[in-house]
């Protein structure tokens, strides 16, 4: 199924029949409705006909990295979840109403996408909206003290001048976390966690086709700010800050 749909602006056009009619054919431009299978689920999703920072489409990082996460689902219980480059929304949707995670989007600084986001949480059954963080990766975030211990996202890649900032991002929100404490005021022992996935980390799924040398500066850039990449298979990688060793830190 593909069908156009308004944008929620149009609804506001003015009483001008023409005008009306010319907004109306805009806004089908503008978005495009398909429905998506996920893991024993498919969803409604409004997608944009275009963005400038192609936010508008499923790209195939999504489904596969859906794929994974379902077999993976007792990783991400508990946690306290952000997704980087939301796009429309459609796998933090698919895990809220899969796995009831805590989850939050977040994509550019753009109203529109945080629009459609609300829009496709709607659509799907999902309401309120998932919790949304409107943020330029390198730009100051908008919370000083963020706690979210997994960070996920796929196919994120594709621009790599934006590697940098988003190595920026990555490392603020890593760096950020702060292990909860219990009741006597002692850390939480991450040995009680039989979870493999340590806290905090950055689960990325990649599937779109760039060139390896690309790929490398962004793994690359990673090492060099302190973290470490690990691939877990099926090109998911997770992504940690450093442990850093008692010699190191002396």
């Amino acid at each position: 199924m593909e069908t156009a749909l308004f944008s929620p602006s149009s609804l506001f056009g003015g009483s001008d029949s023409n005008s009306s009619d010319e907004e109306n054919t805009e806004a089908q431009q503008n978005f495009v409705e398909r429905r998506h299978q996920f893991p024993e689920m498919e969803l409604l999703i409004q997608e944009f006909s275009f963005h400038q920072m192609n936010a508008n489409l499923l790209w195939p990082g999504t489904f596969a990295f859906a794929e994974w996460l379902a077999q993976h689902t007792s990783w991400l219980r508990g946690r306290r979840i952000i997704e980087l480059g939301s796009g429309t929304g459609a796998l933090a949707i698919f895990l809220s109403k899969s796995y009831q995670l805590d989850i939050t989007t977040s994509d550019y600084d753009d109203p529109d996408i945080e629009e459609n986001i609300a829009h496709n949480c709607q659509a799907n059954g999902v309401s309120p909206a998932l919790p949304h963080i409107r943020h330029s990766w390198g730009d100051v975030f908008p919370l000083a003290d963020p706690d979210w211990d997994l960070i996920i996202a796929s196919d994120i890649l594709l621009y790599v001048k934006q590697y940098e900032n988003l190595v920026k991002t990555l490392c603020f929100l890593l760096k950020s976390y702060k292990p909860k404490v219990d009741e006597t005021g002692s850390g939480i022992s991450e040995e009680k966690d039989t979870c493999p996935l340590p806290r905090p980390a950055f689960l990325m799924s990649w599937r779109r086709r760039i060139g390896k040398e690309d790929e490398s500066l962004f793994f690359t850039g990673c090492v060099k700010a302190g973290l470490e990449v690990n691939h877990l298979g099926s090109r998911v990688y997770c992504i940690k800050p450093k442990e850093t060793s008692a010699t190191e830190a002396v």
